[in-house]
């Protein structure tokens, strides 16, 4: 089917997932295989662009925290249904075998809807694939590769905020001679933090990782290594200190905001738990943009805070004064200096448009994903 006529079945699926209704969501997935659509363009084309509109129809808030939840659940039990279905079944019987590859989700990250995609696409393919999920633990992550020996691994991640977690789970596969292919929103829209990370490939969707793993095999991993040999620039520190020292930052920007920011006075104690988390999250991505030394890790984070405050009444300028008592705690550590600089420069330069713009999509200019519903107020 082309774009045009699978178009009124996205708006189908969209309408039983946003009202959760999970028996229609499945009858019409099941619709389409029964009309002999390509169970492939079922879940890349149609599944998909259903899970990419519900995260774009929270972040303008226009669906709740528990709508989203229940849509996307619906969409996972719409996969499953989806790879139960005779036409599925018999079409992984036919396809010619391909190996065999682990698909995991990084440790820490509960997104598990891209690794389930590839994964049913991957065994569409012809591949035997052991989907391990989400959260794995990066040494059951190892155990399992030892023990099953797939021919490669695919990582996914959706949250930049993994990247250093990802980093130690690939640097540990390679060790165990398994290549590993990156993929999710967390590793940038072209691959640029995964081929920091020394990922031996990437792919922007599942299609191309499965064309990428059908294709040339992915070279035996290099010997073992240490991230530092990787991020040199890690020797400065500042990476290791500012995360120790996370909490401790929180609390003091926290204090400080009573006095810089004085609507806080009027908030309420659920306002106040959403604006410490709000500045949790500031200091994680501080951390990981300077884990992989990228300014515009950061400053895409604030645009995209200040997006989704501004779909929800409150003004983006009112991310700068946790800048300023950020910065003002941080004045010894250079790298982190000006990066709290750049954001703090396109804070207070942007238009209120644009932040209503960032606030329609749950990513930013680069596409890496950030922080899902119940995270930010």
């Amino acid at each position: 089917m082309t774009s045009a006529e699978l178009a009124p079945w996205i708006d189908k699926l969209w309408e039983a997932a946003s009202r959760g209704d999970e028996y229609a969501a499945v009858d019409s997935a099941i619709g389409l295989l029964d009309g002999g659509t390509d169970p492939e363009a079922l879940l890349l084309d149609v599944i998909a662009p259903v899970q990419g509109r519900v995260g774009r129809e929270w972040a303008a808030n226009r669906i709740s925290v528990a709508q989203e939840h229940t849509a996307t659940a619906i969409n996972e039990r719409v996969i499953a249904a989806t790879a139960h279905h005779p036409a599925v079944r018999a079409a992984v019987a036919a396809a010619e075998p391909a190996g065999h590859v682990a698909v995991a989700c990084i440790d820490g990250e509960w997104h598990a809807l891209p690794a389930r995609l590839l994964a049913e696409v991957l065994r569409l393919r012809g591949w035997r694939v052991d989907y391990l999920g989400a959260q794995v633990p990066t040494e059951h992550l190892i155990t399992h590769l030892h023990r099953y020996g797939p021919q490669a691994v695919a990582l996914s991640s959706s949250i930049a905020t993994r990247l250093p977690t990802a980093h130690a789970a690939i640097t540990a596969c390679q060790a165990t001679g398994t290549p590993v292919i990156a993929g999710g929103a967390a590793f940038g829209p072209d691959g640029r933090y995964a081929f920091k990370l020394g990922a031996d490939a990437w792919a922007p969707d599942a299609r191309a990782a499965s064309e990428r793993l059908l294709g040339e095999p992915l070279e035996h991993p290099a010997a073992p290594h240490q991230p530092i040999d990787d991020l040199p620039h890690l020797g400065d520190q500042e990476y290791t200190l500012i995360a120790r020292s996370a909490r401790q930052l929180v609390r003091e920007v926290m204090a400080g905001l009573a006095d810089r920011f004085p609507a806080m006075a009027d908030y309420t104690p659920e306002q106040r738990r959403h604006t410490a988390e709000d500045v949790a999250h500031i200091v994680d991505f501080l951390g990981v943009a300077l884990y992989v030394d990228d300014s515009a890790l950061f400053t895409g984070f604030m645009g995209w805070t200040g997006g989704i405050l501004t779909a929800r009444g409150v003004p983006a300028r009112s991310l700068l004064p946790a800048l300023d008592l950020l910065g003002e705690r941080l004045d010894d550590f250079p790298r982190a200096a000006r990066l709290i600089g750049d954001a703090h420069a396109m804070l207070a330069g942007a238009d209120p448009g644009w932040f209503a713009r960032m606030g329609e999509s749950p990513h930013h200019a680069s596409n890496v994903h950030f922080p899902g519903p119940g995270k930010t107020a």
